[in-house]
């Protein structure tokens, strides 16, 4: 009986189909499976390669967006006015029910014995719109702008701009309020907005109101 099993066990290890005293495997059968390359490469035996020669692929530059709230054209770093639709334009008349105001801001916020240059700038505003209204400002004087709204107006603002500007680029603001109030002052004292220049020439005051609504108006004081 012992030489029958061993002679059986020969005949099934020659068949593959099993082993005497040992492990069931499964086996192998059939041609190895093709490596499958990317487009444009081929299988060299151990890796996918691309044909000596082949350039690599281009990319497309991607366009970097400007960081949000800069207007279009504007220089990154550089305030520039974001100026809104005009606003209504008030008569003197009706003008008087804001510009009472300017007065007693202007007793503390520009120099002492400083006067008004021209009329004020005055409107009924809707939130986003702005009035501009051109100053002339003379050697060795000091400015101060100040600006005043009807409660209804929650932020009040005032620029300091070149009258004279690159055509379809925003202007450079070069003095502007930093509050956010009904009121707003340019060149409060003791720093008034200075003209450098030894001859004189012409700014533009931008008044517009970026919170609320209602009838607002500046004035220009030189010392």
């Amino acid at each position: 009986m012992a030489g029958t099993k061993l002679v059986l066990c020969g005949l099934v290890a020659l068949s593959a189909l099993s082993g005497c005293g040992g492990d069931d495997k499964q086996a192998v059968t059939g041609q190895p499976t093709a490596t499958q390359c990317p487009p444009g490469q081929y299988f060299d035996g151990r890796i996918c390669q691309a044909p000596t020669g082949t350039a690599p692929a281009a990319t497309t530059p991607v366009a970097t967006a400007p960081p949000a709230g800069t207007a279009p054209g504007a220089i990154p770093g550089v305030a520039t006015t974001a100026q809104g639709p005009l606003a209504t334009p008030l008569d003197p008349a009706t003008a008087q029910v804001v510009t009472a105001a300017i007065g007693p801001l202007a007793a503390t916020a520009a120099a002492p014995g400083a006067k008004p240059v021209g009329a004020a700038i005055a409107g009924n505003f809707l939130q986003g719109q702005s009035l501009e209204q051109t100053v002339q400002m003379n050697p060795g004087k000091c400015y101060t702008i100040v600006g005043a709204g009807v409660p209804t107006i929650t932020n009040l603002d005032i620029q300091l701009v070149p009258s004279i500007s690159v055509p379809g680029l925003p202007a450079a603001v070069v003095a502007a309020d930093s509050s956010q109030a009904a009121t707003a002052i340019v060149g409060q004292q003791p720093n008034c907005y200075k003209w450098a220049l030894p001859m004189g020439g012409t700014m533009k005051v931008v008044l517009s109101v970026s919170a609320g609504q209602g009838m607002a108006a500046a004035q220009v004081f030189e010392k």
